[in-house]
């Protein structure tokens, strides 16, 4: 990679998650059945969406491509991560940067994803008449379109900016993957403009679908109390109810990390916070989605019933 030339570091070494001994194993097979259930969870749920025909709308359209972002932002993150418990961990600077490239790719299309799904869950419920019309397989096809447009454009200016800081003395990352903030720590040159970068790109990739979200579940619940089916009621809340969920853990924990002035949280606290929206929301979304989803389960029940009758 010709950026290479820039920086007198080929290589870094990720310090991991942990640098406690007794640990390393313990979580090795820990987040290693969490992500075997993430690779099982996301895939399946995309292979049953596909295969049956009675999920073939929007909602589920949008719920296979977040499936898809989940699976491929723990497959970019996990693995890695998975080595460093056994050995010492390290990482090209090629390797890092594509490494970086791809999480935020990932991480910002989820950010964007994740406000598609919640506009559609305002139409479907405040204007159940026009969903068809307003939710057209032609506008599914552009908003999903547009979420991976704005998560390429972000990737490539993060990266492309990263490419231009040196690296001079220190190799050794903070952190168990390339991240933003702990290689701009290990910096020997002016990062003011990739500092402004990630103010400015972090609030507004977060504040945006945040603020699209909130208003949208504003209208959804007051449409929701004017409903006079109790049945109706209770279907509405709880298809919601895992949307929120999921949300509250994603931004939270994106917030927390990309929000705060380098000074208040330590890259330790740091680590922890990118646990949840790099390796537990990945594997908690497809869970709560089919768990909490009466029409999945009904879907994945017919399946089974075939391949058993089979």
């Amino acid at each position: 990679m010709a950026a290479g030339n820039y920086s007198t570091v080929t290589e870094f070494i990720l310090a991991g998650l942990t640098d406690k001994p007794e640990l390393q194993l313990p979580l090795f097979f820990f987040f290693l059945g969490v992500y075997v259930v993430t690779v099982v969870g996301n895939l399946g749920m995309i292979t049953l969406i596909g295969l049956s025909s009675h999920l073939h709308t929007p909602m589920y359209y949008f719920l296979s491509s977040l499936s898809f972002i989940d699976f491929c932002q723990s497959t970019v993150i996990t693995p890695k991560m998975l080595v460093n418990f056994v050995i010492e961990n390290t990482i090209s600077y090629p390797e890092c940067m594509t490494q970086l490239y791809f999480f935020l790719f990932f991480a910002v299309s989820e950010c964007y994803m994740l406000a598609a799904m919640a506009y559609d869950r305002y139409v479907a419920i405040c204007s159940p008449l026009l969903y068809k019309v307003i939710m057209s397989p032609q506008v599914c096809s552009w908003l999903i379109l547009g979420v991976y447009i704005v998560g390429l454009v972000c990737a490539s200016a993060h990266t492309g900016c990263m490419l231009r800081v040196h690296f001079c003395k220190f190799d050794v990352i903070s952190h168990y993957f390339c991240d933003l903030l702990p290689l701009l720590k290990l910096s020997c040159s002016s990062t003011y403009v990739n500092e402004l970068l990630i103010l400015g790109f972090g609030a507004f990739n977060i504040f945006a679908p945040t603020l699209t979200i909130i208003g949208s579940y504003v209208f959804i619940i007051a449409s929701i109390l004017h409903m006079r089916s109790t049945e109706g009621k209770s279907k509405a809340f709880s298809t919601c109810s895992s949307h929120i969920l999921a949300v509250t853990i994603f931004y939270g924990s994106l917030a927390f990390m990309y929000l705060q002035p380098s000074n208040v949280s330590s890259m330790e606290e740091g680590k922890v916070s990118s646990v949840f929206y790099t390796i537990v929301v990945p594997v908690l979304n497809p869970l709560i989605y089919s768990l909490r989803n009466k029409d999945a389960n009904v879907a994945l029940k017919k399946m089974l019933e075939k391949r058993t009758f089979s």
